[in-house]
């Protein structure tokens, strides 16, 4: 090859500026750097969604145990509605059979029987609900009838028909009274 040949070659390859051999390891360079940035990106996404994966599972734990104990509460209000029927009936035997004179030792018997179901009532949070003597409360009393009375002022109950109970803060079953009208009318005239 002669002079003339070589720089004819020289003239053909693309002269290159400084700095240009190093382009290539620059796109590497970049890429890991992309890749770099791009780690601790997806590493606080990952840590998000954790997060709120954590607090999914606080809210949704949270949610079932106030449910299971709704239901729970719900099971013993419908059971305790179911027995107070047979309370009342088993209360109503027993001041029949006082009445009629029976044999002591069989009331006795059964008056053991009646403190020991209303002791099981009492742990379950049954409360009967005080009516004689208080002032009728529509919340809590459910009026029947309305009567003169000397002994109470209006709107007293006079006297209780049917008890009434609480579940705990709830009301069961509201009391059937009689309620106090204040004297007699005809008095005053």
């Amino acid at each position: 090859m002669t002079k003339k040949d070589k720089s004819n070659e020289e003239e053909n390859i693309p002269k290159t500026e400084i700095g240009d051999e190093n382009f290539g390891d620059e796109e590497e360079n970049i890429s890991e750097t992309e890749i770099i940035e791009e780690e601790p990106k997806e590493e606080e996404s990952l840590a998000d969604q954790l997060i709120r994966l954590q607090a999914d599972f606080t809210n949704f734990r949270n949610r079932t145990q106030r449910e299971r104990i709704t239901l729970y509460q719900r099971a013993n209000e419908d059971l305790l509605l179911e027995l107070l029927p047979v309370l009342d009936h088993f209360e109503m035997g027993l001041e029949t059979a006082k009445k009629n004179n029976s044999n002591e030792t069989v009331l006795d018997g059964f008056q053991m029987i009646l403190d020991q179901f209303c002791k099981v009532l009492d742990k379950f949070n049954l409360k009967q609900i005080d009516v004689i003597g208080e002032q009728f409360d529509p919340h809590l009393h459910e009026a029947l009838t309305y009567v003169a009375s000397d002994e109470f002022e209006e709107g007293i109950c006079t006297e209780q028909v049917r008890k009434g109970y609480q579940f705990g803060d709830k009301l069961l079953r509201a009391a059937q009274v009689v309620v106090s009208s204040g004297k007699d009318t005809k008095e005053n005239s």
